[in-house]
């Protein structure tokens, strides 16, 4: 199969990415291991907040269903149920589904194959009942079964506590949230929801175990001092059937590091990172990336994302002129560079720069 542009991953980023070009008239496909296209946009029941831009007063599973409605209509083909399991620097994509293997050809690539869940190793982590806050989502929003009915979330950024609301919502009880932090790692937005159902904070802390015979039955956690280690005699012992960890996310960069494309650590967009120009070009011709794949940010910054890449793979193959392509990715940089603003943004404005500029 042969197209002019093959987008891998049909999350926020990549549904824009290929919305965005075949606006242009860009023969386009979407490659997606999972059923159903839209990513993460489907677990996401709460309204998105900020600008009218950026979806602000829509929920997420809204967005999801607007989006695949204009990529129908921008005849966009998608290949679901289907893995890609090899990607070449002759722009050669092999996949695999239930079905059959096929190889498919394409003038340009984006990547926008998202992130993956971090998770921390403790006494009893691999009895059942401990989960990623993703995966607790996944099961409460799209198969709508409750992970446990008394739960303990390790990580108070912004998934551990839109998750801790999602599960109050479905008659989940949240023993505690345990931050290692001193401060709540999320917007107030989203802790004060859980705040007002007086679920308990504990900062400064961690989770020291988990007992169980055949899953989780207990969970204990403690308070940390300055230099990590834990406070004797602050032990606390919770009864919980599942501990749910939302600890961090790390770009799925192993379809790029394959082809030998440059990468850069950067802690602060979750780690590894591949190199990129500011049309989102990686240092592989013909190869582009966004969302999470390029730095662990929120879904605004992926949709905008998608949409540069998107526009810049448009001008490349002689769809829009430069000119014009220079002053709508003007327009979508503004954009990007608003949502990197105050103390949440800064510092990823800050390290998306020092990416960039590598390139």
């Amino acid at each position: 199969m042969k197209f002019e542009l093959a987008v891998i991953g049909s999350g926020p980023a990549g549904l824009s990415a290929a919305i965005e070009a075949s606006k242009y008239g860009v023969k386009t496909v979407i490659i997606d291991e999972n059923a159903k296209a839209g990513g993460q946009l489907f677990k996401q029941i709460h309204k998105f907040f900020g600008s009218s831009e950026h979806w602000a007063g829509i929920r997420g599973v809204d967005i999801g269903d607007i989006l695949l409605k204009q990529a129908k209509a921008a005849n966009i083909k998608f290949l679901l149920d289907t893995t890609v399991w090899g990607l070449f620097d002759d722009h050669r994509i092999y996949i695999a589904s239930k079905e059959k293997t096929d190889i498919i050809l394409a003038d340009r690539i984006v990547v926008a194959a998202g992130a993956y869940e971090n998770t921390v190793t403790f006494p009893g982590w691999t009895l059942p009942g401990v989960i990623g806050a993703g995966a607790a989502q996944t099961m409460m929003n799209i198969h709508r079964v409750k992970p446990g009915r008394k739960v303990l979330m390790v990580g108070s950024g912004n998934v551990g506590l839109i998750v801790s609301y999602q599960m109050l919502l479905a008659g989940i009880e949240v023993a505690a949230i345990v931050e290692f932090m001193p401060n709540i790692g999320g917007y107030f937005v989203h802790a004060a929801k859980v705040l007002r159902e007086c679920v308990p904070v504990f900062l400064t802390s961690t989770v020291l175990g988990a007992e169980g015979n055949d899953c989780v039955e207990k969970a204990f956690i403690a308070q940390v001092d300055k230099r990590g280690k834990v406070i004797e005699g602050t032990e606390i012992e919770l009864e919980v059937d599942a501990i749910c960890l939302s600890v961090g996310l790390h770009p799925r960069t192993a379809l790029l590091e394959m082809l030998g494309c440059r990468m850069q650590y950067l802690p602060e967009l979750g780690g590894f990172i591949p190199v990129h120009d500011e049309k989102m070009e990686t240092s592989l011709k013909g190869f582009y990336i966004a969302g999470d794949l390029s730095g662990v940010e929120e879904a605004s910054t992926a949709f905008e994302e998608g949409r540069l890449a998107g526009i810049s793979v448009a001008e490349s193959l002689g769809y829009i002129k430069t000119g014009d392509a220079s002053k709508i990715k003007k327009s979508v940089n503004e954009r990007l560079n608003d949502l990197r603003l105050g103390p949440f943004g800064k510092f990823r404005h800050d390290a998306k720069k020092i990416l960039i500029n590598s390139c």
